[in-house]
């Protein structure tokens, strides 16, 4: 004989099946809104912003402010901070932390220049006391939610950096300084030299390479020879976090050099380079354009279907291309 279901089990069976369904509902749309990348911000109207009433400008602040900028945009945009969540939506979700470590990468590098050369006006000069707190915490590790959770050491990164400028908008406070020189902003630029170049060499690797090996050493210098020409692939899992992590970065270099463009003005002009950062922003612009797939593709070079990594790297390739040009121009007499 057919046995029944008891009518009071069978309503929690039903609902039981309704909250699963509207919880897995929930995570979706909250998926969905958080994939996004935030617009770009107008350092001068931000820096400006920032400041008290009755102040004006000050050589350095532009840039400082936009290291602010930039940090708050990665801990309060749409979400919160999610590479140290733990629960959906936020563990389901991969390309905004890799956007996010982007972003952070070009934070850090930021923050370290300010403490190590734009603040000091020689290597023997002292530290400021802001930054040498500052720098140290953004580099706390980007995924953890245990306290002291990553969104909290980023926080006081930003409120020491805020002190600083806070002293540097206000010269009678005494204390802090910036030094726009072109020796400094070339060393400065040859780290993001180095960051757009390995992100392009990632980047390209989405459909594999065949390269030589050429980190190796002068074989007269006891090195190891290299065994002959290595295939590079990126995984398959591995090539839209490349691809928004390389957004990041580009998204945060180019607020950063906006910024520079107005602080280092007139150096720029002195070494007729005015020209030659403009081109870099111009190719970081590019490299931001919305993405109007789905998912991102990894087509063959010449294949009927687009790759968006081998585009990207067009970009990031070029942008590095000018900024060689500009350490080349900052560099000279």
């Amino acid at each position: 004989m057919q046995q029944t279901v008891p009518p009071r089990r069978s309503w929690l069976a039903r609902s039981l099946l309704g909250v699963v369904g509207l919880y897995v509902l929930v995570v979706v749309a909250l998926m969905w809104w958080w994939d996004d990348e935030p617009p770009r911000f107008d350092v001068a109207q931000a820096a400006q912003a920032r400041l008290g009433p009755g102040q004006s400008l000050t050589t350095g602040y532009v840039t400082v402010s936009t290291l602010i900028g930039s940090a708050e945009v990665l801990l309060d945009k749409r979400g919160g901070y999610l590479s140290n969540d733990k629960l959906p939506p936020g563990v389901l979700m991969d390309n905004v932390p890799n956007w996010e470590f982007g972003v952070l990468t070009a934070t850090r590098d930021l923050a370290r220049a300010l403490r190590n050369d734009f603040s000091r006006s020689q290597s023997q000069s002292a530290e400021d006391k802001d930054l040498q707190e500052a720098d140290p915490l953004f580099n706390s590790p980007s995924d953890r939610w245990l306290l002291p959770s990553s969104e909290g050491q980023y926080r006081k990164a930003i409120r020491r950096v805020e002190g600083y400028a806070a002293r540097l908008a206000d010269p009678g406070r005494g204390g802090a300084q910036f030094f726009a020189r072109a020796d400094n902003l070339a060393d400065y630029l040859q780290v993001a030299s180095g960051r757009l170049g390995s992100l392009s060499q990632r980047l390209s690797a989405s459909v594999g390479q065949v390269r030589l090996e050429t980190s190796l050493g002068d074989p007269g210098d006891g090195a190891t020879s290299a065994s002959g020409p290595l295939l590079v692939k990126t995984p398959w899992l591995k090539i839209d976090d490349n691809f928004y992590e390389a957004r990041g970065y580009t998204w945060a270099l180019r607020e950063q050099l906006e910024a520079i463009a107005i602080d280092f003005g007139p150096v720029l002009r002195d070494k007729n380079a005015v020209a030659s950062l403009e081109q870099v922003i111009r190719e970081l612009e590019e490299a931001q354009h919305s993405i109007w797939s789905p998912m991102i593709l990894n087509g063959s070079p010449y294949g009927f279907f687009a790759n968006h990594s081998l585009v990207l790297a067009n970009y990031v390739s070029r942008a590095n291309a000018a900024l060689i040009e500009l350490r080349t121009l900052l560099r000279r007499g």
